[in-house]
């Protein structure tokens, strides 16, 4: 049975403290644990989120992992907690605490959890600053960013130190869309998931195609999340555009876009075995990773059950989806993960 790894998890510590108070402004968001095993997410005394235990409890985790038969999962932040919008030494403090409490649990359970930081990038020497924390004395695997810094896009050259960073530190960089845009314009029908997520992804993708920073730095590893949100449908268009307007669109990379399909990770979580197929013939068996979104209801629910479901995909391929990929852009081995494997699968 292959090794099952899941890149996009997220977690968040069972106690948070009150940074609104701290910092003597609002926008950071606190748990109200108003019954056993269950939490409200609240944002300056507003409603954001219910979410349970197995949001921040590890051995929950491991149970629920145990029975979906997930070998590793991949530990980042919840997208509001980036806090990129908060003055950047507060941002640092509030991610080095996110940070320490990840490595604690990957340090706790080293063959089950793989941890990704989150920095505060609206400041990019902090960032680097962090990044280097989190992979040289945390032993994180990398990050997780959003689909873009306040008004800065991934392009934006003040971003790219800290990518430069990334990738000579070896550093996985997982991008999850966050602070969606056109939002004002969808307050109802969950419309800012649904529409603006795969839209921030595509931006992510594109901005960091257009932008060279796939070109300038060919050994970074990235992935991006929810199957890489629109892009992959509208690469056609993409091209399309590239060729016919080069003077809006090549002005900073005169490479096909096209060209660079393969060259960083999308995660599978696409809910629809055509849309898997699909993502298999534009972007290819090599760079596609499992990842579930968990433990929120519009991630996958049994974990990998998509995959395995899917008759027509060859042993190889499924390995690969399932944790051979993960392993590719974690720049890790299996080795590590397989030592107690046998004792947690035995009842299986």
């Amino acid at each position: 049975m292959c090794l099952k790894i899941d890149i996009h998890t997220h977690i968040i510590p069972e106690k948070t403290p009150q940074f609104r108070e701290k910092f003597g402004y609002g926008g950071f968001v606190t748990l109200d644990h108003h019954q056993p095993c269950n939490a409200r997410m609240m944002i300056d005394g507003k409603f954001f989120r219910e979410i349970q235990d197995n949001c921040w409890s590890a051995e929950t985790r491991l149970r629920e992992c145990d029975g979906f038969q997930v070998d590793v999962q991949v530990l980042s932040t919840i997208p509001v907690m980036f806090s990129y919008w908060a003055k950047p030494a507060d941002c640092l403090e509030v991610s080095q605490f996110l940070n320490d409490h990840i490595a604690e649990i990957c340090q706790r359970y080293p063959d089950r959890f793989i941890g990704l930081g989150t920095v505060p990038m609206q400041s990019p020497d902090l960032a680097i600053a962090e990044l280097e924390r989190c992979v040289k004395q945390l032993g994180l695997a990398g990050v997780e960013i959003g689909s873009h810094v306040n008004s800065w896009n991934l392009s934006d050259e003040a971003l790219f130190p800290f990518f430069e960073a990334a990738q000579d530190l070896g550093a996985a960089v997982f991008v999850h869309p966050w602070d969606m845009m056109g939002q004002e314009k969808m307050p109802k029908y969950f419309l800012p998931w649904l529409i603006g997520m795969p839209a921030e992804t595509s931006l992510a993708i594109c901005s960091m195609i257009f932008g060279g920073v796939f070109e300038r730095l060919p050994k970074l590893r990235v992935a991006f999340a929810h199957g890489g949100g629109a892009f992959p449908a509208t690469i056609g268009r993409i091209e399309q555009a590239f060729k016919t307007r080069p003077d809006l669109c090549a002005i900073d990379n005169n490479v096909n876009p096209r060209d660079y399909i393969g060259k960083f990770y999308l995660d599978t979580l696409v809910h629809d075995p055509e849309a898997v197929r699909y993502l298999l013939k534009v972007i290819g068996e090599d760079t596609l990773a499992l990842g579930t979104d968990y433990p929120f209801p519009l991630g996958e629910l049994q974990p990998g059950k998509l995959i395995e479901s899917m008759a027509d995909l060859s042993p190889t391929t499924k390995a690969k989806l399932l944790g051979g990929s993960a392993l590719s852009w974690l720049n890790m081995t299996p080795e590590p993960f397989l030592k107690n494997r046998t004792a947690y699968r035995a009842h299986f």
